[in-house]
């Protein structure tokens, strides 16, 4: 999971209340029911089965480490952050050397504004898996978040050359260097954004914004319009952050045009 393009920072780079469950069981005496009426020993604690408990008690580790990421994951993307948290630390509970969940999980509190456990999942990550390009974003979009803007370059930088596909990151590289008012660099991070061919409506958004903040707003009107043109290619993008795209920027058009 990446970061940030998706947060409230348009741009900006790429994840259920946790149940413990355990394997259900219906325990049964043993031998031939009696029919003659006996009188009761005390209650026999029974565990109910239940749909959810039966598919797990058949799931191979890997296989439950799936569901269990696959929860994790919906969850997150639902806004469902304190239950893919937990599922999450479910999920390191069962393998507490997956440097992607440990990733994973630091996205969500990052999107929770759990900063300080953020940052503590993210450096295992990296330090479990040294050459996890996503958790080099998303770190940096924590250096960023925190107005360590040097820590967050770097950051990119490095998520850059262990993937240079890594469009979140290119893309985030370039907001950040706007910040900076490094505008020829981050022109130069959005071009390269935009020769991987993915996100397009948001590249073109992002590079209007920079060039309409250095005072180029032929450029930036171009670029605009490029974006909302693409927007409107259906399955451009997934609909509600199409709507949310579109919204900004024309509120950017009619702030350089009014």
């Amino acid at each position: 999971m990446n970061s940030r393009s998706s947060s409230s920072r348009p741009g900006r780079n790429s994840s259920s209340t946790r149940s413990s469950r355990s394997v259900s069981v219906i325990e049964r005496s043993a031998g031939k029911p009696s029919k003659r009426w006996q009188p009761k020993q005390g209650k026999t604690a029974r565990t109910i089965a239940t749909p959810q408990n039966m598919v797990e008690s058949v799931l191979s580790p890997s296989e439950r480490e799936t569901l269990l990421r696959r929860q994790a994951l919906l969850a997150a993307q639902e806004g469902q952050f304190t239950e893919a948290i937990a599922l999450f630390t479910q999920l390191l509970n069962l393998n507490p050397q997956s440097a992607r969940d440990y990733n994973n999980r630091g996205l969500v509190y990052f999107q929770h504004g759990q900063m300080e456990q953020a940052i503590a999942d993210y450096n295992l990550a990296l330090a479990l898996n040294p050459t996890l390009d996503s958790a080099y974003n998303n770190r940096a979009n924590y250096y960023a978040s925190q107005k360590m803007f040097l820590e967050a370059i770097l950051d990119y930088d490095m998520a850059l050359d262990l993937n240079p596909t890594n469009i979140r990151a290119w893309i985030n590289q370039g907001i950040t260097c706007r910040e900076l008012e490094m505008w020829d660099r981050a022109i130069e991070s959005f071009d390269c954004a935009l020769a991987l061919n993915r996100l397009v409506s948001h590249v073109y958004a992002e590079r209007g914004r920079t060039y309409h903040l250095c005072g180029d707003w032929n450029c930036a009107i171009a670029d605009y319009h490029r974006a909302l043109a693409s927007l409107a290619v259906p399955s451009a993008t997934i609909a509600g952050h199409a709507a949310r795209l579109r919204l900004q920027i024309e509120n950017w058009m009619a702030e350089l045009l009014g």
